[in-house]
């Protein structure tokens, strides 16, 4: 077991979307970068919805999502796991990131978009509850995974899926 630490957030002070992922899988954790597993979906939906090139620097890649008003962050700043499956997150030792910190420092937050099961049950369990009523009432949607380890469902459902994010605000 491996007692793991999230990221920080991707952001801008002016985000009006928020997606959040459980925890970074191994991969990501190897290379410090949210969604580094050549599998996963997440930047080559990204490219397909926003024309942000899934081959660019990381870096760059995350400036320009956070210009387009997307914030990228994970609803667990610290569990206990064995592998990369959210499956093997142990309950007892997860640890929420700050949202009411976060949602004070980015106001114009109107929907919250979760990337898989996880990260929205984690939400509703450990997060919202404990959010000031205005905080815990902005709209959520579940999105199906972009991990490989979601292999059901085919690419063009994922991607027809989150088209949801580019919705207006």
């Amino acid at each position: 077991m491996s007692y793991i630490h999230s990221f920080p957030p991707v952001s801008e002070p002016g985000a009006d979307r928020l997606i959040l992922g459980s925890m970074p899988g191994k991969a990501s954790l190897a290379a410090n970068q949210y969604y580094a597993h050549p599998r996963n979906l997440f930047w080559p939906i990204i490219e397909t919805l926003f024309g942000i090139p899934a081959d660019l620097a990381y870096e760059a890649r995350c400036r320009r999502l956070a210009e387009q008003g997307v914030a990228l962050w994970d609803v667990l700043r610290t569990c206990t796991r064995s592998s990369s499956l959210d499956s093997d997150i142990l309950e007892a030792s997860i640890v929420p990131q700050d949202f009411e910190g976060f949602l004070h420092a980015h106001p114009r937050i109107g929907v919250i978009f979760f990337n898989g099961a996880k990260a929205e049950s984690v939400w509703r369990r450990h997060v919202r509850p404990a959010l000031p009523d205005d905080f815990a009432a902005i709209p959520t949607v579940r999105l199906p995974s972009t991990s490989p380890a979601n292999a059901a469902i085919p690419v063009s459902a994922k991607q027809n899926a989150w088209r949801a994010i580019l919705a207006p605000v």
